[in-house]
């Protein structure tokens, strides 16, 4: 069944609405119709709550982690790219034979169409992560969300790419995120591993803490960001070392495809 055709069914939070508005009619009808009102408190709290979970799919289908038997895991880098620290995940990714998925943004893919060539060179896939990073992305109009996407797809499509997925800025999502992401076929994609080094600014002990949660079947998700100092930069690269190698070591990295089982992106012409 095509993604399409997925999104003309009800969401959970329609269905979810649906039973919380039929519940408070019935409890309407009882010696206590106050009640009525806490199914209706109990479903705004979850909407207002639901967008700040990565792992939720209450407003639409999001892919959050591979498949259920998937053993591998997959590497995933968002906010770039990066001047300053692309090539070095490159080298490092090469030397260590390791697939990975860029979460780009639109206009650092513009300024920088030389590392989107060069991911694309190794291998490697490419994501939509929205067009400037707005934080504020998804509390914009439906409108202004479906112009960011497209506007970041045409960008990457001269370059010779179309991603097939778009992960929104910091994982939050939104009710308004399901049309826009159906006019382009696209799948909304969060994560299931994070280790919040605030894009690269807290790095210590990088390698350690995410080999203490990563787990089979995570989507991992790391930063494009460059360290905001030389020295940070330095120590940041030898922690991206050590994680690259311990994962070569225990051939634990595949292809973000191969863990989900589907596409990420297609070549354009």
């Amino acid at each position: 069944m095509s993604w399409l055709k997925r999104q003309r069914k009800a969401s959970r939070a329609e269905k979810t609405g649906l039973a919380t508005f039929l519940a408070a009619i019935l409890l309407s009808c009882t010696s206590s119709p106050q009640l009525a009102n806490l199914p209706l408190a109990l479903f705004l709290l979850i909407c207002l709550a639901a967008p700040f979970f990565p792992r939720s799919s209450f407003f639409l289908p999001v892919v959050w982690r591979g498949r259920p038997d998937s053993r591998g895991i997959a590497l995933t880098f968002d906010d770039g790219p990066f001047p300053a620290s692309t090539p070095i995940i490159l080298e490092l990714l090469a030397r260590y034979r390791l697939p990975a998925t860029f979460f780009v943004v639109g206009k650092h893919a513009e300024a920088h169409p030389e590392l989107i060539a060069a991911i694309l060179a190794q291998g490697h896939t490419i994501g939509n992560h929205s067009l400037r990073h707005d934080n504020l992305l998804m509390l914009r109009k439906g409108e202004a969300i479906e112009a960011d996407i497209a506007r970041t797809q045409e960008i990457l499509g001269q370059m010779g790419v179309r991603p097939l997925f778009f992960r929104p800025p910091i994982g939050i999502t939104s009710p308004r995120l399901q049309s826009p992401l159906a006019s382009q076929n696209m799948q909304a994609m969060t994560f299931s591993s994070r280790i919040f080094d605030h894009g690269n600014r807290r790095i210590h002990n990088f390698a350690s803490r995410v080999l203490r949660q990563v787990n089979p079947g995570d989507i991992l998700l790391l930063h494009d960001n460059p360290p905001l100092t030389e020295d940070q930069r330095k120590y940041w690269q030898e922690e991206l070392e050590q994680l690259f190698a311990h994962f070569a070591r225990e051939k634990k990295v595949v292809p973000l495809a191969e863990l989900i089982g589907q596409p990420v992106m297609l070549q354009v012409k």
